[in-house]
């Protein structure tokens, strides 16, 4: 049976899910928790060009301290780039993660 052309157009690409990113507790105080995919239990992963250890196989997991992020960050970043075997892409920061106390005026968290 063929398929039509138009049809085989339509079917949208399975596309990989962006890493994600969230503030937890660890011994060492706050961490960020770092989250993705890759195609390969031994690939290496880097965030902001330093490598990582993490956990897991496929989808895997990464803890770094928060002071540790800071040193290898741009002041008030807002992003962090994750490298899976070279291939790079960003992900979010939570809000107001690098932001110098006293510059920030407000921030409002509401319970989901």
């Amino acid at each position: 049976m063929l398929i039509p052309a138009f049809a085989a157009a339509a079917t949208p690409a399975i596309a990989a899910p962006e890493p994600g990113t969230r503030l937890v507790e660890c011994r060492s105080g706050d961490c960020l928790l770092v989250t993705g995919h890759r195609d390969h239990r031994g690939s290496v992963v880097a965030i902001n060009g330093h490598a990582v250890a993490v956990e897991g196989g496929r989808r895997w997991q990464a803890r770094l301290p928060v002071e540790t992020l800071r040193a290898w960050s741009a002041p008030n970043a807002r992003t962090i780039t994750i490298a899976v075997d070279g291939a790079e892409t960003e992900a979010r920061l939570p809000i107001g993660m690098f932001v110098q106390p006293e510059k920030l005026t407000m921030l409002v968290i509401r319970a989901k």
